[in-house]
Order: structure tokens, then sequence, then C-alpha cells
């Protein structure tokens, strides 16, 4: 698992459906909609989803493991066509506690293969 020169956390292999939510400048949903993980860090994910996502805005994605869904605020930092479908966008999380960052952990973790540890 390379790190290149911006990256400041690993991104792991993932693939998950979660829900996202587009805000404008005033923090109002302009639009939602069901993504697909295709890999995560504690820094951000790429999202997979079939519309553009405007890197002018924010995004809220809900994030679920096991029974419990948090919800993680990030901006949205590029979004490109794929050749064959969709789009991938890449989120950059904002506004991070610990609470946060530890449930991110977990879930970065589950997906590396590595036991959990609180």
């Amino acid at each position: 698992m390379a790190r290149d020169g911006k990256r400041k956390d690993p991104r792991i292999p993932s693939s998950n459906l979660i829900s996202y939510v587009v805000r404008d400048e005033k923090d109002q949903g302009i639009m939602q909609g069901m993504g697909r993980t295709l890999n995560v860090s504690e820094g951000g994910i790429l999202l997979e989803t079939h519309v553009h996502l405007d890197p002018h805005y924010m995004v809220t994605v809900t994030i679920a493991l096991e029974d419990e869904l948090v919800e993680f605020k990030g901006r949205i930092t590029h979004s490109t066509k794929c050749e064959d479908w969709g789009f991938k966008s890449g989120i950059m999380f904002m506004e991070m506690n610990e609470e946060k960052r530890r449930y991110l952990r977990q879930y970065v973790m589950l997906f590396n293969g590595q036991e959990t540890v609180l």
C-alpha cells in the first residue's frame, strides 16, 4: 500500500454502500443519494456515484459500522467521470473530533483485515 506525496493516511480498498448529502455554502442539503466506497482512510474516502459531485460544495456521508451510523462532513476535492460508468469523487473529512477519529480508525482496520482495537 503505497503513499504518494499528497496523502497523509494510507488508503484501504473498501466496497460499501453509503448515503451522502451534498450541502451548499449555507449548509443546506441540495442533493442526496447513495454511493459506493472504493477506498477509505482516516482522512477521507473515494466515492463512486452515478452523478458528478461539484467540488465547490461540502458533503455529509453516513458510514455504518455494525449497528452504529456516524455522519462525517467532508470537502469534495475532485469528481471525475469514469470510462465505464459513473463518477469517482474524493472526499476529505473535515471537523473531526476524537470519537469520530476512533470510529473511522476502527472502520479502516476492519477493511484492512486487522483486529479492532479501541
